[in-house]
């Protein structure tokens, strides 16, 4: 992968099996606290029919409205296009690629549960969101200097 030019905004690519829950909340969450600095998408290595409504229920009490999201399939030009990949229980279904960098968030899946039990799982994505956009920021500050 060759290198982005300077002006071009960082990606991060979320991963999760069925792009319903976790990695739909996550991106739900890059685009409220990151705005436009950073370009996020999400993918599923096996892409539900619909977004879990209970992933969407917990995000709008925070006033973050993923309603709107479907479900994608994971490309390997998704991921080959992205500066961070994060996967979030996909097994081996994400493909990798040099100069890619990855990690893996371990969090319960959501699917099946009720709100009461996204809550928490909702609580965890937005710190580790939180950790990630301070990276960029920290990353984006010293490629300044």
């Amino acid at each position: 992968m060759s290198e982005k030019p300077a002006e071009q905004r960082p990606s991060v690519l979320f991963v999760c099996i069925h792009n319903a829950g976790r990695s739909q909340m996550a991106a739900g969450f890059v685009a409220a606290l990151a705005g436009d600095r950073i370009e996020v998408r999400s993918a599923g290595s096996a892409p539900a029919e619909t977004i879990n409504p209970a992933a969407v229920d917990a995000m709008a009490e925070l006033g973050i409205d993923i309603s709107a999201q479907s479900p994608k399939i994971l490309t390997s030009e998704t991921v080959e296009t992205s500066d961070v990949v994060i996967t979030m229980g996909c097994g081996d279904a994400c493909p990798v690629f040099p100069g890619v960098r990855y990690r893996d968030w371990a969090l319960d899946d959501p699917a099946g549960k009720g709100v009461d039990a996204v809550r928490p799982i909702r609580d965890r994505i937005r710190e580790l969101v939180v950790e990630l956009l301070e990276e960029f920021d920290t990353a984006g500050k010293q490629a300044s200097r």
